[in-house]
């Protein structure tokens, strides 16, 4: 039987399928009533991970959880990244992995959260002008702190991850992969290997699981959507997998929690293998 939960850092009990909170619009109006009602359903239904991050409208998407879902349940776990800023005149987004940065971010985020410590904090991306070595030297620091208790990366390569191994435990990777797109199988297996937790961003192929024929006969034969059977086989490729989801609706909400029940047969597995 498929594990349905999993211990990111060998103590944070979370439910393996999550929640995406990226595409939630934040901006006052129905719109942003529709997406808190839709974080309260998923709380409703069992999710115990959402993912946010200061890049989701410069910290206005870590405020839109908090209003929906502060006082948080002792088993929620709200997983938030740092590392991308605003700069210029035009306010460009660019990577900015410089210790000050992280620490002004990470301090905005526990006052946006509400919360006296981040579970999860990620570095969203590596900066390419600042060590690796300050960036997750910084982040070590405020674990010590106490002000974060894991540390996660995204999108790395291994040699990156191992290198950052080195410097401090890691507890997660957040790299874009799929059905479809599996270009990060090897960090992957380096996460399966050693019981670190990968989150999935993209979990879902976007318009070209639908059109693939061969999940679309899965999914017929399974009497599911093409997107469940992509979620389902997420959840059946590894133990440390824990795909985020997003979505704007609850019916697709409650339609990607489902794919938790789906079991592949070993046939099926291995049509979605060979893809």
């Amino acid at each position: 039987m498929m594990e349905t939960t999993f211990r990111i850092g060998g103590d944070l009990v979370v439910r393996r399928l999550g929640f995406g909170a990226m595409h939630l619009p934040a901006a006052p109006g129905p719109a942003r009533e529709a997406a808190m009602a839709l974080l309260r359903r998923a709380v409703e239904l069992g999710v115990t991970l959402i993912d946010t991050a200061h890049l989701y409208g410069a910290g206005a998407n870590e405020e839109l959880l908090a209003e929906a879902l502060h006082p948080y349940p002792d088993n929620l776990v709200i997983t938030t990244k740092i590392g991308v800023a605003q700069h210029g005149p035009d306010a460009e987004w660019r990577l900015d992995g410089r210790p000050a940065t992280l620490r002004a971010q990470v301090d905005n985020a526990l006052r946006r959260l509400r919360v006296e410590r981040i579970e999860l904090l990620q570095l969203h991306r590596i900066d390419p002008e600042t060590p690796l070595a300050d960036q997750v030297g910084t982040l070590r620091d405020l674990r010590d702190e106490g002000k974060i208790a894991r540390i996660g990366l995204s999108e790395v390569s291994v040699a990156e991850l191992d290198q950052a191994r080195r410097i401090v435990d890691i507890a997660s990777v957040q790299n874009r992969y799929n059905i479809l797109d599996r270009e990060h199988e090897p960090v992957l297996e380096a996460c399966a290997r050693d019981g670190i937790a990968f989150l999935p961003w993209r979990p879902v192929a976007a318009g070209s699981a639908d059109a693939n024929a061969e999940i679309a006969a899965v999914a017929a034969q399974a009497g599911a959507t093409a997107t469940q059977i992509s979620l389902a086989w997420l959840l059946g490729r590894s133990p440390v997998m824990l795909p985020i989801p997003g979505t704007t609706r609850i019916a697709h909400l409650e339609e990607n929690l489902a794919a938790e029940r789906i079991q592949l047969t070993t046939a099926q597995r291995e049509t979605l293998d060979r893809l």
